[in-house]
């Protein structure tokens, strides 16, 4: 390809690859700040893993989110009245494809278009090469957006005789999942113990299969969705648990969340699953409303981990065997991203698990290339990247200052440095952090009508739109009815423990009012 064939692309055109959550929010707000989005979508529709009829994406039919309704959304378009608390697939879908059309973005999409190559243009910039319509077509942007999501590889570990497995059901994985009919009289082997895993495992014995066993590696504690009526996001993932995050000893921090998943939904043995470890860091947590109590009604039974397949036995690593139909995978996913030059993908250290970048969106030796929702995360996502979406497109159009080199490079260390921690990140200490880079954190001191609500309430996106660029109006309104939404805060009088805990933290981590955090 010559460079004549190349389409030149004027500077306020942003390619932005993907048109999932992440992707839609960049190009929303890139529009927003006077830029041309040009949105790349490999599907025939967008929507990312909430389109489940594309073949990357994880949903099926029927499936709901694990994030309440006020979570999973962006800061200025509620769901519509009647909302499920836990919208379907098809909501999401939805949802996503009238927030495209309401920012005036849709047609800006272009879908059955998937990228296959990006790399540096001779020129300066960057070299984007997508399919259409048969045939491949190359076009120079100076900057793209990367958003094609954490989870669009399916990660198969090495189980000696799977490949040979001959149940009538055969082997697949979580993400080519399609609902429980397929799988009615059958003795069906679920293996992790991810939510997916959980959830699917809980539709099969409910859905009309013969058995159900869930084999994982470790017990995780299991936290339900709803806590007395109240989502577990909305009690859990916190402005309070993201300040007491850092100032807090860890084994206070484990003993403390223990406590709370413990007293709000039980232990996984008090149900008739395994013990786990008594440091719930140590055994890690998920999240299900039914299944430890299918567990207790035995209609799932709990496995260990596998130590080989013989036809349809699968024989465990704790000396017991059971012969199953149909084996679903719920093991995860790896971080792939196969159009990137090589260039690209060595700059950013890139494997299956791992990327190095600054606070997960820059780095110093890619400038005008950003990239939104590649971490692996643990609660409500849409509000964490609409905030990402953000950063991008107010440093790009110069609304707030990017970070020197200096601080990119001190940013790059604390990533590589996580590379030997947990794999997940946590909703509201990235949402944290990404409000504060754009100077949207709100601080509940400067709102005494709205301090619980604030501290103790959801990281609402509305939260997000109070102070700092963009902020709403109503946003103090819909803060207190997000807070108050299913009975869980009506009324801001802290409790007397609210009060004592604000305390400590007013003390150990937050700068004096009126100063950055």
């Amino acid at each position: 390809m010559t460079s004549s064939d190349v389409e030149i692309h004027p500077a306020g055109h942003v390619a932005v690859i993907g048109a999932g959550p992440g992707g839609v929010a960049a190009a929303a707000w890139l529009g927003r700040d006077g830029f041309e989005p040009v949105v790349f979508e490999a599907a025939d529709r967008l929507g990312g893993q909430w389109n489940a009829g594309q073949p990357k994406s994880g949903t099926w039919p029927g499936m709901r989110t694990n994030t309440s309704r006020v979570l999973s959304a962006f800061g200025d378009l509620d769901h519509a009245p009647g909302t499920p608390v836990y919208p379907t697939q098809a909501g999401m879908l939805a949802y996503l494809e009238c927030y495209a059309a309401e920012k005036g973005i849709s047609a800006r999409i272009r879908t059955s278009t998937p990228v296959e190559r990006l790399e540096r243009h001779p020129a300066g910039g960057w070299l984007v090469t997508a399919r259409t319509g048969g045939a491949l077509k190359a076009e120079r942007f100076e900057k793209v957006v990367v958003a094609t999501g954490r989870q669009t590889r399916p990660h198969l570990p090495d189980v000696t005789g799977l490949a040979g497995f001959s149940g009538s059901g055969g082997v697949r994985h979580s993400m080519d999942y399609e609902g429980a009919a397929a799988y009615r009289g059958l003795s069906v082997l679920v293996t992790g113990c991810s939510i997916s895993a959980l959830e699917i495992a809980s539709e099969l014995a409910a859905g009309g299969a013969a058995s159900v066993s869930v084999a994982s590696r470790r017990q995780r504690y299991v936290l339900q969705k709803l806590l007395s009526g109240i989502p577990a996001d909305h009690l859990a993932l916190t402005r309070f648990a993201a300040l007491a995050g850092p100032v807090t000893p860890p084994e206070m921090l484990a003993a403390g969340l223990k406590g709370f998943v413990v007293a709000t939904s039980g232990s996984p043995e008090q149900f008739g699953a395994p013990p786990p470890d008594d440091n719930i860091f140590a055994a890690g947590l998920t999240q299900s409303q039914n299944y430890l109590p299918l567990v207790a009604e035995g209609r799932i039974s709990p496995r260990s981990w596998i130590e080989r397949i013989e036809g349809r036995t699968v024989r465990f690593t704790d000396g017991t065997s059971q012969e199953v139909d149909a084996i679903i995978m719920g093991t995860g996913y790896e971080l792939s991203l196969p159009f990137l030059g090589r260039d690209i993908v060595e700059a950013l250290e890139l494997d299956r698990q791992h990327i190095t970048l600054a606070d997960h969106t820059f780095h110093p030796d890619l400038e005008g290339l950003a990239f939104i929702g590649l971490y692996d995360q643990v609660g409500p996502l849409l509000p964490v990247l609409e905030l990402q979406a953000r950063w991008v497109s107010y440093v790009w159009s110069g609304r707030i200052a990017s970070l020197s080199r200096t601080e990119l490079g001190e940013r790059l260390a604390v990533s590589r440095a996580a590379r030997n921690g947990p794999p997940q990140v946590l909703m509201h200490d990235m949402a944290v952090m990404f409000a504060r880079r754009i100077g949207a954190e709100p601080d509940p001191r400067r709102w005494p009508e709205l301090k619980r609500a604030l501290a103790f309430g959801p990281l609402s996106p509305a939260s997000f739109r109070l102070e700092g660029p963009d902020r709403l109006s109503d946003a103090p309104a819909r803060i207190r009815a997000a807070a108050a939404a299913f009975g869980a805060i009506t009324s801001n009088d802290l409790t007397h423990d609210e009060q004592a805990r604000w305390a400590l933290i007013e003390a150990a981590a937050l700068p004096p009012v009126g100063e950055a955090a």
